[in-house]
């Protein structure tokens, strides 16, 4: 029976890297994937999936109108072999469920990659959907510079600064994010508000 996966972590964990390796994987061994990105994050190429090491692998660019089960199902004669979404917090609970039907009826395993919680440490929509019906929850571990785990993401300003206020969604690297654990977070935001 095929799975929804989510492997989830703070920014900078590794996501993307452990995603193209998996793909790398089926490919080896003369396998079809089918791979997903948000077309909402461009920041490397649109519909790039890229890693902070170097590594990339073109994928279909997804928004919130785009049927992941019909483009899964349209993209070659015979299914493939596993489906691979980078950036799976910006999907909507419906995409989500087109996964879940993708593993349920078609026998297709979806491995779906993304941040937990926004920089506020609120749940994104397509990880609440993810967490609440995925088969299997995997964590990517991160470190916090304290040497905990960093399970949030702060947003900081060009200064440094925590910033406490603004869309859920802005697209940034280290520039923009820090990976914290708890405690440092909720320091670091409550000296911002």
């Amino acid at each position: 029976m095929a799975k929804l996966y989510f492997y989830y972590a703070s920014m900078n964990a590794g996501k993307s890297t452990n995603l193209l390796q998996a793909d790398f994987n089926y490919r080896e061994r003369g396998m079809r994937t089918v791979l997903f990105t948000a077309a909402i994050d461009d920041r490397f190429a649109a519909g790039k999936i890229t890693s902070r090491i170097g590594l990339d692998t073109p994928a279909l660019a997804f928004d919130r109108a785009t049927d992941l089960a019909a483009a899964v199902l349209a993209s070659g004669a015979d299914a493939p072999a596993c489906v691979l979404v980078d950036e799976a917090q910006f999907l909507t609970t419906g995409q989500v469920d087109q996964l879940a039907t993708l593993a349920d009826a078609h026998g297709i395993p979806v491995l779906a990659y993304g941040l937990r919680t926004d920089f506020l440490g609120n749940l994104f929509e397509g990880s609440a959907r993810l967490l609440a019906i995925a088969d299997s929850l995997i964590e990517i571990k991160s470190v916090c510079a304290c040497g905990r785990k960093a399970t949030m993401n702060l947003r900081v300003d060009a200064a440094g600064k925590a910033v406490a206020a603004g869309a859920q969604t802005e697209i940034g690297g280290n520039d923009l994010y820090i990976a914290l654990c708890r405690r440092h977070f909720s320091e670091k935001l409550a000296q911002a508000s």
